[in-house]
């Protein structure tokens, strides 16, 4: 028998070199919903950008990416 089960997505973010996982607020959000969402308590995600997903230890992991200090 095949079942089919929804992955859960997980967003990844980089901040002073360190890797932070964020769990999905709620899965009927767009992903740039759930990106205003935590940039309330993560400042540094105002200005991010959303990267394509990559499938990976059963989720579907996002990785939002600071576009400051960045040139060109």
């Amino acid at each position: 028998m095949l079942l089919a089960t929804q992955l859960e997505r997980v967003f990844i973010f980089k901040d002073k070199d360190q890797e932070i996982t964020l769990t999905d607020p709620e899965p009927k959000w767009s992903t740039q919903a759930v990106l205003n969402f935590y940039s309330n308590t993560y400042p540094i995600l105002t200005t991010a950008k959303i990267s394509a997903p990559i499938i990976k230890d059963d989720t579907i992991q996002y990785r939002f990416e600071s576009v400051i200090g960045t040139k060109g």
